[in-house]
């Protein structure tokens, strides 16, 4: 590993959720909504009465080990491999998974200063509430004072966990937005799909969406956009003649080679721009967590040249300027960035290392090395100076 002499900021670390996560601040009447039941002797979640294995163990006392899944992720699996196979031998959760004094130490002993702090089955709620706007702002809500129970929102100025924003009720949302700022979240995270509403889903990106957008700018708070259950399984399963839920970890060769593209993160991000919500409020920032980027943001800036091109007159102003201005990218950690870096700026790519997670790094500063070849302004820059000056930090020494 090349030498490090500079702070790193790792722009996607997780927790591990706990089993209160979910209920302990949600109301009496909607316990029954979010359960973890048994079922033959494996504690699964049940989701309005329906079993989900989006996680295999969602207790997350056992778990693959960080970087189980590197070699199937780098395309290095000449045997064929299960991703089961590949990962190995499992692990016991260890504190640091679960609570922020542990993570901290972990830090020390990867080298690594700040990490912004996702959870890993939040996205449970929003994909399965997406006909009830106002259950899903509840429910999220009594996630977020669990995450500020056990996490707080900035821990001793080194973890960043990041509480979820939804703005289905616009009300709320801005009541919501409020109260997390008022907590000290320096960055949200949001679901890159359509938000709840009844008959049917929208973008968050539309005009009735706007007051919690202005909320947005005017507070500087960067939105995550970390890969979700974006609702797409929906589209894979009228291929394949199937109705099953999302599982990233049991994916057919069709849906895999069906989702490279990142459709749904493409999709985001176009609505973004050609709603014309980054154009009403050209100062928020959008950060592109775990969904890549080499494989995407081309076809984006290609789609948007092309609508350009054909209506330039329904555009206030060239929706690729939009895009580079208010976007911000994690590529994979297998990504090559030069093509990236050359269409949006290194100063708009960010480092993360998915720790740990098995798809994510084993050791996170192994990233250096992909940046081989690069000057070191620029690798300060990705490896920590560029999310640092975004959340409007300054640097460590």
């Amino acid at each position: 590993m090349s030498e490090i002499n500079f702070p790193v900021f790792d722009g996607d670390h997780h927790l591990y959720e706990t089993e209160e996560a979910f209920t302990r601040h949600l109301p009496r009447e909607l316990k029954g909504l979010f359960r973890y039941i048994n079922v033959d002797g494996r504690t699964k979640v049940a989701i309005r009465g329906v079993i989900s294995d989006y996680i295999p163990n969602p207790t997350f006392e056992v778990v693959a080990r960080p970087g189980a899944h590197m070699d199937y992720y780098a395309g290095n699996n000449p045997e064929g491999k299960s991703m089961r196979e590949l990962a190995g031998e499992p692990m016991r959760s260890i504190p640091a998974f679960r609570d922020p004094a542990a993570r901290v130490a972990l830090l020390d002993e990867l080298g690594i200063d700040s990490a912004l702090i996702f959870p890993t089955l939040a996205s449970l709620v929003e994909v399965n509430f997406l006909d009830a706007p106002e259950v899903t702002q509840t429910m999220l809500h009594a996630f977020n004072q669990w995450m500020l129970d056990d996490w707080t929102f900035n821990y001793q100025d080194r973890l960043y966990p990041t509480p979820v924003v939804n703005p289905c009720v616009v009300e709320t949302a801005v009541k919501e937005l409020d109260w997390l700022l008022d907590n000290g979240a320096r960055v949200v995270l949001m679901r890159p799909g359509p938000v709840a509403a009844n008959p049917r889903t929208k973008s968050p990106y539309l005009p009735e969406f706007d007051p919690f957008w202005a909320r947005v700018q005017e507070s500087g708070v960067v939105v995550a956009m970390h890969a979700s259950d974006s609702g797409y399984q929906r589209y894979l399963n009228d291929w394949e003649g199937a109705n099953v839920e999302y599982a990233p970890f049991k994916m057919s060769t069709f849906q895999t080679a069906a989702m490279d593209r990142r459709r749904a993160i493409q999709d985001n991000f176009m609505s973004a721009v050609c709603h014309g919500m980054l154009v009403r409020f050209p100062e928020v920032k959008l950060l592109s967590v775990e969904n890549g980027g080499t494989r995407w943001v081309p076809d984006v800036l290609d789609s948007l040249q092309h609508a350009y091109q054909k209506m330039p007159q329904e555009f206030s102003e060239h929706p690729v300027e939009t895009f580079r201005r208010c976007v911000y990218v994690n590529p994979f950690w297998e990504d090559p960035i030069d093509e990236l870096s050359e269409q949006i700026g290194v100063d708009h790519i960010v480092f993360g290392s998915d720790y740990p997670h098995p798809e994510g790094l084993e050791t996170p500063l192994s990233y250096v090395d992909h940046l081989a070849g690069r000057s070191d302004e620029d690798i300060r820059k990705i490896m920590g100076g560029n999310l640092s000056a975004l959340i409007g930090l300054s640097v460590n020494a």
